[in-house]
């Protein structure tokens, strides 16, 4: 990347990252108890309809490396921010469960294909051999505050339809408010697809040795398979990609467990999003200073510690501030993850020319949670959930993080 777009490079970057994003899993996060009554689904529901996308985007994300290797980031981001927001308008409309199981089949296609690896080969460029985690810090902490920002403005819109007496609020009024959030939001997508076209550099993701890339080498995927570093990099990303998704149940936690209305539900969603770049961007400037994995052990651990509070009541006779404080901080935890995991590929050696290929292959399983945790948390949660089930959901979600802590142990002495 030229120098003189440095800046505004990452920028274009930052944007898009979330962009992508924000129909099929921020509107979800933050408007889930809206979203439940409007489009009058379940817990469960949400998770099939999840788990489809994360069974088209597997596959994207293993064919999607080697696009990212082979062609440029500005055409690949710009293409599938538009039809991402093609499926916006369809998600309008207020589709029946069938159809908006397909528009996530689709949505894991869009969202990943042409975008995922080329994303971040895009980071692992602008950043050099030394400040890799401020890189990756500052584009999962970007997406944060982008996120945290549009998901603001979106909460803001059930003030305007709702009536001041929750009890008041219609179904009708349900739909008009979360018609308008996806509306608004779909807006968003289309203008950022714009603004990347003209904004990134034509040659910000070419190998820098200008080589021609095979589509598809099935000798390289399996000769990085088989490298012990990058099969517990999968296994970390697995575990840490697990506690990203288990962020969608906290606005209902807010609502079904401290009797919080949609309104202020939603707004718990909004500041755990606020949370996001703080964390990232934080994290990632220190593990410069030391190195990654090692803030990732850290992160790991304080998700362990603050599940089991969770999980087994240890919070249930206590302020309720107590219980917030302790889900903050299962997000600090959760979004310095975020930031981290990829800024270990500099820590593994592992050469540029073939950035995208691997971001495809650990995506490939490192991102297996969009398929089972969602369905997981559906199911323990069932249609009426109480502190019962949420206790019961966050028992088996500690063991999540103690193995990613594991794994993480396991890499820096395959690494070392």
């Amino acid at each position: 990347m030229l120098k003189q777009n440095k800046a505004l490079s990452i920028f274009a970057l930052i944007i898009a990252g979330e962009a992508i994003f924000l129909l099929p899993f921020i509107l979800i996060r933050v408007f889930r108890p809206i979203i439940r009554e409007a489009f009058l689904i379940s817990d469960f529901e949400i998770g099939k309809a999840q788990a489809l996308y994360g069974v088209t985007a597997m596959a994207s994300y293993i064919f999607g490396g080697f696009f990212a290797d082979k062609l440029e980031a500005r055409k690949l981001l710009s293409i599938s921010l538009i039809l991402t927001a093609l499926g916006g308008l369809w998600m309008v409309t207020i589709p029946s469960f069938e159809s908006l199981r397909i528009l996530y089949g689709f949505w894991g296609v869009s969202t990943i294909l042409l975008f995922w690896a080329a994303l971040i080969k895009a980071t692992r460029q602008w950043g050099n051999k030394s400040n890799q985690g401020l890189s990756f810090g500052l584009l999962d902490g970007g997406r944060g505050a982008f996120a945290a920002l549009i998901a603001t403005f979106g909460a803001l819109i059930p003030g305007i339809f709702f009536p001041e007496d929750d009890t008041q609020v219609t179904y009708e009024d349900k739909v008009k408010t979360i018609q308008y959030i996806i509306s608004f939001v779909t807006v968003i997508v289309i203008l950022v697809s714009i603004f990347i076209w003209f904004i990134l550099p034509k040659n910000s993701s070419k190998n820098q040795e200008n080589q021609v890339v095979p589509l598809f080498d099935l000798n390289k995927v399996v000769g990085l398979m088989r490298q012990p570093k990058v099969i517990f990099h999968m296994i970390i990303i697995v575990c840490a990609y697990s506690a990203y998704k288990i962020t969608d149940v906290y606005s209902t936690y807010a609502k079904d467990v401290w009797d919080y209305t949609l309104e202020e539900a939603s707004f718990f969603g909004v500041l755990i999003q606020w949370v996001r770049p703080i964390a990232a961007v934080s994290i990632g400037w220190v593990a410069d200073k030391f190195l990654p994995s090692k803030l990732i052990l850290w992160s790991f651990g304080i998700m362990v510690i603050c599940s089991v509070f969770i999980g087994f009541g240890l919070l249930d006779n206590l302020p309720i501030l107590l219980s917030i404080f302790t889900f903050i901080l299962m997000v600090i935890g959760t979004y310095s993850l975020r930031g981290l995991y990829f800024a270990i590929i500099e820590e593994a050696k592992i050469p540029l020319a073939v950035t995208g290929t691997l971001v495809g292959i650990i995506s490939f399983i490192g991102y297996t949670p969009d398929i089972f945790m969602s369905l997981l948390s559906g199911y323990m949660l069932g249609e009426n959930p109480t502190v019962v089930e949420y206790q019961n959901l966050f028992q088996l979600f500690a063991l999540f993080p103690l193995v990613g802590l594991l794994a993480t142990v396991g890499f820096r002495r395959v690494i070392r």
